[in-house]
């Protein structure tokens, strides 16, 4: 992979950009979610234009590709978070190529201003590669594993990191 890696905030009127990566991740790693295809495939405009006002939504292309995306919230979150990730997903083809990593760098960029300086997700406590990944930009597990309300029986573990600024 010679190409650079183009991260953007995507706005509301994008919504199309949002529900096709989204659909595209639940379509290869569904597992990794807390919804699923079938849910999200119901979904209306309206609904992915309420999710594009309700989260900032943080979109990864290669040579004019989406490849990857997450979402960012503002809240007051456990162990002193004030943002959480969340939808955080790369395609498979171009994991290990930075694009995780220029995702993270370009949220650290916006920190101070947006107050996302301390930074929590939450990951399925079996999903490993993820784990190491987000343990490779600086993220910590936190607490105990938690059961998931969404899909209970299952667990996630909290992590935090601190931005870069």
């Amino acid at each position: 992979m010679t190409s650079a890696v183009l991260v953007e905030e995507l706005t509301e009127d994008q919504w199309r950009r949002y529900r096709d990566i989204r659909i595209a991740a639940l379509e290869s790693d569904g597992h990794a979610f807390g919804s699923s295809l079938e849910a999200e495939l119901r979904y209306s405009e309206e609904e992915w234009r309420s999710k594009a006002r309700q989260y900032v939504g943080i979109i990864a292309s290669v040579a004019s590709e989406d490849i990857g995306i997450m979402t960012v919230e503002n809240l007051k979150g456990d162990f002193g978070a004030t943002c959480w990730i969340g939808s955080c997903w790369v395609h498979p083809e171009y994991r290990q190529h930075g694009a995780l990593r220029a995702l993270f760098h370009f949220i650290d960029l916006q920190a101070t201003e947006r107050n996302w300086k301390k930074q929590g997700l939450g990951v399925w406590i079996d999903n490993e590669i993820a784990i190491k990944a987000y343990e490779k930009i600086g993220f910590v597990t936190m607490g105990e594993p938690e059961e998931s309300t969404r899909k209970p029986g299952l667990f996630y573990q909290r992590m935090i990191r601190d931005a870069v600024i």
